[in-house]
């Protein structure tokens, strides 16, 4: 008998018969030239309705040749199947622990959807977890930095408020002064219509330093400083050096987040102020150049325009910005997979979370605080 697994279909009375002969072996059926032969033959054989199939003289057949045959039955028990006992409790095995595709084919896309959904909303509910222990041990660590301030990460602090805060005052002032400069211009094409030219202070007073100038810090920090935040933890878990700070024993919350959370509260109130006076030279110019409004008359006119309160409402939005820019960052890095393609997702997860919650939070602070400043 040949030792080439070989398919025959024969015409009975009643039905075909398909023959199985040969060796059916894994080391057969895998090799190219023989597949190439083999799998023509399976899927014509496989097309005839109500066949027999018998594999009594089927030699060396396993589980690959099973898997191979239940694939190409489509996942269905032929009309009859002939066989010794070792190769009918092969098939039936392989057919138990096959996972049944087609039939999650044809359930339709409802229930893939509805399955989908539960993977999303798992995956959310373990993230605000994580977010909630790193909040809590932040709280934490900082009750122990006031125990003990001498043995906090003041020099990781310092490096990490230089970098956050000083060397981001370029691109954010560049961005405000621009964006004070176009809602200047488009206020003015309105304001003229009713000569209502002198209320441009009001609106840009209070849209600015209320709104504007804090919020459009907070974004620019959150795509420069909070993917920074993630790659280099991330780069960390790559490295396995977040492992070894464990096997020291040496707190990562305590030298990793602590210190950047603390420089991001403390740079980014002085970050939206230098944003939001870029923002307002910007609609000063602006509003000299369309309305002929004088920047003497805008200096004089903004003070009593604008409540005080409105500056320190962004101030403090700007701290909760700055603590959950750096909370996201944090969290996102720590929980980067050692590998290039988890690196590069949670860096972009990161940027997109830290500007959902700036905006998130700051729509909770407009309302709660909606008849400060007026």
């Amino acid at each position: 008998m040949s030792s080439t697994p070989q398919l025959n279909i024969q015409a009975l009375e009643k039905r075909q018969c398909v023959r199985l002969s040969g060796n059916w072996g894994a080391a057969s059926v895998s090799q190219r030239a023989v597949w190439r032969q083999l799998k023509g033959a399976l899927h014509s054989a496989a097309q005839l309705h109500d066949a027999e199939w018998d594999l009594t003289d089927a030699q060396g057949f396993d589980h690959v040749a099973a898997q191979l045959l239940w694939e190409m039955w489509r996942q269905r028990m032929p009309a009859q199947l002939h066989g010794t006992e070792s190769q009918k409790a092969i098939v039936e095995r392989v057919a138990k622990l096959t996972v049944n595709t087609q039939v999650k084919a044809e359930s339709g896309g409802v229930a893939q959807g509805v399955s989908l959904l539960g993977q999303f909303a798992l995956g959310g509910l373990s993230h605000a977890k994580g977010m909630l222990e790193l909040v809590g041990q932040l709280l934490l660590d900082a009750i122990q930095l006031v125990h003990r301030p001498l043995r906090g990460p003041w020099h990781d602090f310092s490096g990490h408020v230089f970098r956050m805060g000083a060397q981001a005052l370029p691109i954010t002032a560049l961005v405000g002064f621009l964006i004070g400069v176009v809602i200047a211009y488009l206020l003015a094409l309105q304001l003229r219509q009713f000569g209502a030219d002198a209320f441009i202070v009001d609106i840009l007073g209070i849209s600015i330093t209320r709104e504007l100038g804090p919020l459009l810090a907070a974004i620019l920090v959150a795509g420069r400083s909070g993917s920074a935040i993630t790659a280099q933890i991330g780069v960390m878990r790559v490295n396995e050096e977040l492992d070894a700070m464990r096997v020291m024993g040496i707190p990562q919350g305590f030298r990793l987040v602590l210190p950047r959370a603390m420089a991001l509260a403390l740079a980014m109130p002085l970050v939206s102020l230098w944003t939001t006076m870029a923002a307002l030279v910007g609609g000063v110019w602006a509003a000299d150049m369309s309305l002929n409004i004088s920047p003497a008359f805008f200096v004089q006119t903004l003070p009593a325009a604008v409540d005080v309160a409105n500056l320190w409402l962004a101030m403090a939005k700007s701290v909760v910005f700055g603590l959950a820019i750096a909370l996201v960052g944090s969290h996102w890095g720590l929980w980067v997979k050692p590998n290039t393609e988890s690196l590069g997702s949670g860096t972009t997860a990161s940027v997109v979370t830290s500007i959902t919650a700036v905006i998130v939070i700051d729509a909770v602070f407009a309302i709660i605080f909606r008849n400060v400043g007026f």
